[in-house]
């Protein structure tokens, strides 16, 4: 397995997550977008969950979810949380943290609009989080959406959006032999990005 050298790492964490991400797309990954979310409640407790990198850019990392799941609840009370890319064929991690901000509504209509019929009915049809009695209680609910929306465009629930990740620290993780592995962390500062070699 290479490693990863400093020569080799773009100075802009961006372009060098750009340059990873898609190597990991020409691997026979079903979900190479797939990211480990972390979140935390007020108090600290911390919970993850798998979501899908939706889009990135310079500002950085976007994702949607219901505004009213455990996740949507979690960062309304704390709004900083950390990311996690594993492609285990290369032998890479990717370790961002950060702070969370909201799309705004244009923006995640934008992505809504983009999504298969299906998953707008079904965003409009689960109470993300909430406790269900049975299977057929979502099922009705999906039919009853299904009827609703037959004939119209099916509009952006009010509760549901987009969300970005702007990232303070960025770590590029590549595995190497004996556990000595490369680790490349970048942290932002007022003048940009500073990168320094973590021991393995």
């Amino acid at each position: 397995m290479r490693g990863l050298h400093e020569k080799d790492c773009d100075p802009d964490p961006f372009k060098q997550f750009d340059r990873w991400f898609a190597e990991a797309k020409k691997l026979s990954l079903q979900y190479p977008e797939a990211m480990a979310l972390a979140t935390a409640t007020a108090s600290g407790a911390p919970s993850v969950r798998m979501v899908l990198l939706k889009g990135v850019d310079a500002n950085g990392f976007c994702f949607f979810t219901n505004y009213e799941s455990r996740k949507g609840d979690e960062l309304a009370q704390n709004p900083q949380v950390s990311l996690l890319f594993y492609w285990e064929p290369y032998e890479r991690q990717i370790r961002i943290e950060g702070r969370i901000e909201k799309l705004t509504e244009a923006e995640s209509y934008a992505y809504f609009s983009s999504r298969p019929r299906g998953s707008r009915i079904g965003a409009w049809a689960s109470a993300q989080s909430s406790v269900l009695k049975s299977r057929e209680e979502l099922e009705r609910r999906v039919q009853e959406y299904e009827k609703k929306f037959a004939k119209d465009d099916i509009p952006l629930p009010p509760y549901w959006g987009g969300y970005r990740c702007v990232p303070h620290a960025i770590e590029f993780w590549q595995g190497r032999v004996n556990r000595l592995h490369d680790r490349l962390l970048f942290t932002r500062d007022t003048e940009g990005w500073t990168r320094v070699r973590l021991s393995p």
